[in-house]
């Protein structure tokens, strides 16, 4: 019977894997691929997964480009309200579960308390300090003002980009659509029908009705 000969892979151990891969499930999951190009990593063994550490990017934000080396645990909340001190964007429960942290990249509302920064490189952010044209509020902004549909106004931010996208995609919503579109965001306050009512004025007046 003959003998098969088994090669010895030196094994990665706990402290490097999530040390490289920030710790998380997602990191883990998908840091390898993100970071396949990156520029500064840590040296490894042979027979062991690369553990990279971080990764020069460039995105624009709020129409303005910012080129910035970042590690692979952080997140695009991170980025912005540490790095780029737009802290408009809030940090609540920071597990994607109450929008408040709510940004459109490339148009498109994300999470950005869930989405890592190196995700990031090469797209278009907006953030509730970029819908502004000046001194003239973006026409959901000034509804919210006008119809009070905040309270605390820690959970605007999001409620607001949330809304500006939807509204974009779908200029004459009805009730129900408005609520199953902003069901992602969460107002500890309760104030749900003052919001709901400022989208429905934000839809009219930018309809020009």
């Amino acid at each position: 019977m003959e003998k098969t000969e088994h090669k010895k892979v030196n094994p990665v151990s706990r402290r490097d894997f999530i040390k490289g891969f920030g710790g998380g499930a997602v990191g883990a999951a998908i840091a390898p691929k993100l970071l396949a190009q990156e520029v500064n990593s840590i040296q490894t063994k042979r027979g062991e997964i690369p553990v990279y550490s971080r990764k020069q990017i460039t995105l624009s934000v709020n129409d303005q480009k910012h080129t910035l080396l970042v590690e692979s645990r952080e997140t695009l909340l991170d980025v912005l309200r540490e790095r780029l001190n737009l802290t408009g964007t809030k940090r609540i429960c920071n597990q994607g579960e109450c929008g408040g942290c709510t940004v459109l990249v490339d148009n498109k509302p994300i999470y950005a308390c869930l989405y890592l920064a190196v995700l990031a490189d090469g797209k278009k952010i907006k953030t509730i300090e970029g819908l502004a044209e000046g001194d003239k509020l973006h026409p959901v902004q000034q509804t919210f003002i006008d119809y009070d549909g905040y309270q605390c106004g820690f959970c605007t931010p999001g409620f607001i980009m949330a809304a500006t996208q939807f509204l974009q995609s779908n200029p004459d919503p009805s009730p129900g659509e408005i609520q199953k579109a902003l069901s992602g965001n969460i107002c500890r306050c309760g104030n749900y029908v003052r919001i709901h009512k400022s989208v429905a004025e934000a839809a009219k007046k930018m309809r020009g009705v």
